[in-house]
């Protein structure tokens, strides 16, 4: 790293800055990119893209537990929608437990 002296300190700090705001434009792209993904599955996609067969997908949507929309006779599915679904149905590992555990514990014990 080179010493910047007071004369060169303008120009140093116009770098940064446009440093920063490439690095702002880049971060802004990846969100806009996650959340505007909200292209529609048919029951085959939806088949592929969750690796279950189009028989489980169909019992699942009959008991409610995926997400679905209906228009007449065809079924789409949202693909973020399906996403949360696969990430709400996470196992908690046993130190999660063993935290929740723990802190149940200890407000169970503050209110005596």
């Amino acid at each position: 790293m080179e010493i910047i002296t007071f004369d060169q300190l303008p120009k140093a700090v116009s770098e940064l800055l446009e440093k920063v705001s490439k690095i702002e434009d880049i971060l802004n792209h990846d969100q806009q990119g996650e959340s505007k993904d909200d292209s529609l599955f048919s029951i085959k996609q939806a088949s592929a893209f969750l690796n279950l067969s189009i028989s489980t997908i169909y019992g699942k949507v009959c008991r409610r537990e995926i997400p679905v929309s209906k228009q007449g006779k065809k079924l789409y599915f949202n693909k973020s929608e399906l996403l949360e679904w696969i990430r709400a149905g996470r196992k908690s590992t046993l130190a999660e437990i063993a935290d929740s555990v723990k802190l149940g514990n200890s407000r169970r014990g503050q209110r005596r």
